[in-house]
């Protein structure tokens, strides 16, 4: 089983940057294909961008391609995802995901607020 506690988000204005982390537990961090997944109010839960378990393969939603980045560090059991550019629109509730052929964990979340 593995437990994730995502970090890093907050307010800020339209155009700035934030770096989401998300830490895990468990030895077989490595193992998994993590991913980062949003929702906005009234909206329901999206895809973002996923990291394979090496970090040599990743895959975005077409809404943030070319503005974030995700990435991972297996010796810190963490996954991060650098948002640059940030518009209003990209204000939700983003949860860290850890999949292992199809079985899937997910962290409590960390709210990310774009102001216009």
């Amino acid at each position: 089983q593995v437990q994730l506690v995502e970090s890093g988000g907050g307010l800020v204005q339209a155009g700035g940057s934030l770096r989401l982390s998300c830490a895990a537990s468990g030895r077989t961090f490595s193992s998994y294909t993590m991913g980062w997944f949003r929702q906005a109010p009234g909206k329901e839960r999206e895809f973002v961008a996923r990291v394979s378990w090496g970090g040599h393969t990743t895959l975005y939603a077409d809404s943030v391609k070319g503005r974030f980045t995700i990435s991972r560090d297996n010796a810190k059991n963490t996954v991060y995802l650098q948002m640059n550019s940030l518009k209003p629109e990209d204000t939700a509730f983003y949860y860290c995901n850890a999949d292992l052929l199809g079985v899937g964990y997910w962290g409590q979340g960390t709210q990310v607020t774009v102001s216009s």
